[in-house]
């Protein structure tokens, strides 16, 4: 085997930046089995041109044989196979209108259904507004009723107040009095 580096000029170069001659050589010793290992291992890999031929014979034999099975097959079982794709496409042709006949029906059902369901909902629309028309008049009512006790209210508050502050003032006079 060739090496296609210097060896030696390596040693050197390790020598001038530093390493001690016998560290170098430890060095380029270790890369030059690195190198071989690598080598072996492509090596393994590669076929020579002989064995490449016999390779090529084969397959090329091979593909052969397998062009002669076709053209028997191909005569033999050719026309079977044709009449019997056209048995398959007819049944195919078959189920297919039986399941457009299907989903027509499902389609006509499903239309059908939704219409009923569309009605009772618009139904059930209707009751819930009559409900709820009939709790706003009965919450407008409650509202009215408690802005008129409210009214009420605040009136009795003023009279109550008015008397109160007149009761001060009276007491308050009369103390004033009585001091004076």
């Amino acid at each position: 085997r060739k090496l296609f580096f210097d060896t030696h000029a390596l040693v050197c170069l390790l020598e001038e930046n530093g390493f001690t001659t016998q560290q170098s050589e430890i060095i380029v010793s270790a890369l030059v089995k690195i190198m071989n290992t690598n080598l072996d291992m492509i090596y393994k890999d590669m076929v020579t041109k002989v064995q490449q031929e016999i390779a090529l014979q084969q397959i090329m034999s091979h593909i052969g044989g397998v062009k002669k099975d076709m053209i028997i097959l191909e005569k033999s079982e050719f026309s079977a196979l044709r009449s019997e794709n056209e048995k398959i496409k007819l049944e195919l042709l078959q189920i297919k209108k039986q399941v457009m006949d299907e989903i027509t029906k499902v389609r006509a059902d499903n239309k059908l259904n939704l219409n009923l369901e569309k009605s009772r909902v618009k139904e059930l629309h209707a009751q819930q507004d009559r409900a709820l028309t009939q709790t706003d008049r009965k919450i407008d009512t409650e509202v009215a009723g408690l802005k008129t006790m409210l009214e009420s209210h605040k009136l009795d508050n003023i009279k109550y107040l008015a008397g109160s502050v007149f009761t001060c003032l009276t007491v308050a006079l009369g103390f004033y009095r009585l001091w004076m």
